[in-house]
């Protein structure tokens, strides 16, 4: 017999006092064209952002050429800007998504009432492992996302170039280039397989944009927090993982 497959938890769209819900059945675009239209600002793309479901999760698409999109959790101040031509999971009970078009500010919310994220990773004493949504990370490779990560939590830089390289990031955790570069690819294949892009080469086909693609989710979804440095000085005689 056929393994049912539990339909999606439509969501909600806010915007000043209107609530309009989204259905996971097709894309809804938000724009001067699309199944939610603001108003008539001629600043706004016709289709400025996409929300549709896919392999387990919400999506935001950034469908525009213009206008970058500030995504951000409200209750543990986790954001990350959406350029064009991007995607980011909806992880959040709510997220709020604040853009400008022409002289125009725009605060919207996003109400998921099944979301995928429910915060505080937990490393299992057992397995060593934490799982987000279908992806399972062992303690190595959460140890290196946060290697990745360590500027922006510890607060000392936010911007790409603060992105430590591989080399770097792999003398911090005590690693060989060639365990580090192996674990990425790992970590990457993984969230790839869930949907999240950029992590096959990167946008350009680069590992750096791959590192940068790679930090920016997990920062943006929470997946690594500032609780989580505390990793980077525990041993594992995890290899092969």
């Amino acid at each position: 017999m056929a393994k049912e497959t539990k339909k999606p938890t439509p969501l909600t769209l806010s915007f000043e006092g209107t609530h309009v819900e989204i259905n996971p059945d097709k894309p809804f675009y938000i724009g001067r064209e699309g199944d939610f239209i603001p108003d008539e600002n001629p600043y706004l793309h016709r289709r400025a952002l996409e929300i549709s479901y896919s392999k387990g999760f919400w999506w935001l698409v950034n469908t525009g050429t213009r206008i970058s999109v500030t995504v951000a959790d409200p209750k543990t101040g986790a954001h990350t800007w959406l350029t064009p031509g991007s995607r980011t999971p909806l992880m959040f009970d709510v997220t709020v998504l604040s853009f400008t078009a022409g002289p125009w500010e725009y605060e919207m919310l996003i109400h998921n009432k099944a979301p995928n994220w429910q915060g505080g990773f937990s490393i299992g004493n057992l397995s060593g492992q934490t799982t987000i949504g279908t992806v399972t990370l062992t303690l190595t490779q959460k140890q290196l996302i946060v290697s990745l990560c360590e500027p922006a939590l510890r607060r000392e830089g936010t911007g790409t170039a603060a992105i430590p390289s591989n080399a770097a990031a792999a003398e911090r955790l005590g690693w060989t280039g060639t365990r580090f570069a192996r674990k990425l690819d790992n970590v990457c294949d993984k969230l790839d397989r869930i949907g999240v892009e950029g992590l096959r080469g990167g946008y350009d086909g680069h590992a750096y944009s791959r590192r940068a693609r790679l930090v920016e989710f997990a920062l943006s979804t929470g997946l690594v927090t500032a609780v989580d440095l505390q990793l980077l000085d525990q041993e594992s005689d995890d290899e092969n993982d």
